[in-house]
């Protein structure tokens, strides 16, 4: 599995630097206000595919520390669950106690 892993890597690499190559060309970004910035057309699409990965790892934040919230609560539940049940256990070995005589 490692090796088949690794043949795949390789492959992306060699494809994605083909296309790095083949997309050389200088490109103009046009922003507002007449700000412009010039660079190699791969250059480009590396920085907003850097920058789309990064905002969407942003935007998974809250849902994971919910996830974690929710499963420490659960953790806590399933620990009570837990001892009631050992205590049940416990009870159901213990040998009946007698009920307490009277003396009347």
């Amino acid at each position: 599995m490692k090796y088949v892993s690794r043949f795949v890597a390789i492959i992306l690499f060699v494809l994605f630097f083909g296309f790095a190559l083949k997309n050389d060309q200088i490109v103009t970004l046009q922003y507002f206000f007449g700000y412009q910035q010039s660079a190699p057309l791969v250059i480009m699409l590396l920085l907003f595919f850097i920058g789309g990965a990064v905002l969407g790892a942003l935007a998974m934040v809250p849902m994971i520390y919910r996830h974690r919230r929710d499963l420490s609560r659960h953790k806590k539940t399933l620990a009570e669950i837990e001892k009631e049940r050992e205590a049940a256990a416990l009870a159901s070995t213990q040998a009946p106690q007698p009920d307490s005589i009277r003396n009347t």
